[in-house]
């Protein structure tokens, strides 16, 4: 119950007024670049900044997990909007028409991170088929 609760708390406190939202200002660089931002940045991010720390610090993938099941993981993390709406109020401070047009991007972007969600959930259960055949 709770991961239907929160997204709806979330939106509902979100601010956002849907008035006037036409294609042309869902096409607008900075809702698309949330978007992008949302969807394979999270996930591309996370990938690479613990691929470093594994490969480099001298951390390890835990016993048993490969690299394609902890590439999938990432992309799962790409679910998510509650501090994107935290950043854009903070970055966006005295400029309210720009809060205003993130936070459709935000929202729009969740909607994409969704897509992230099942592209890590198909990396998973890829990997976990292949792993199965190995044995």
């Amino acid at each position: 119950m709770p991961f239907v609760l929160v997204p709806i708390f979330g939106f509902a406190n979100a601010g956002v007024s849907l008035q006037g939202v036409t294609l042309e200002s869902l096409s607008h660089p900075l809702n698309l670049g949330i978007m992008l931002g949302l969807l394979l940045g999270k996930g591309l991010g996370i990938f690479l900044a613990c691929a470093v720390v594994i490969r480099f610090l001298g951390s390890r993938l835990p016993e048993g997990a490969t690299w394609t099941q902890f590439f999938g993981l990432c992309f799962v993390c790409g679910i998510g909007f509650t501090m994107s709406l935290f950043i854009n109020m903070l970055a966006f401070a005295g400029q309210p028409e720009l809060v205003s047009e993130a936070k459709i991007g935000i929202i729009l972007g969740s909607l994409c991170s969704l897509c992230s969600a099942c592209v890590g959930s198909a990396v998973l259960w890829m990997s976990s088929k292949s792993d199965s055949k190995s044995e």
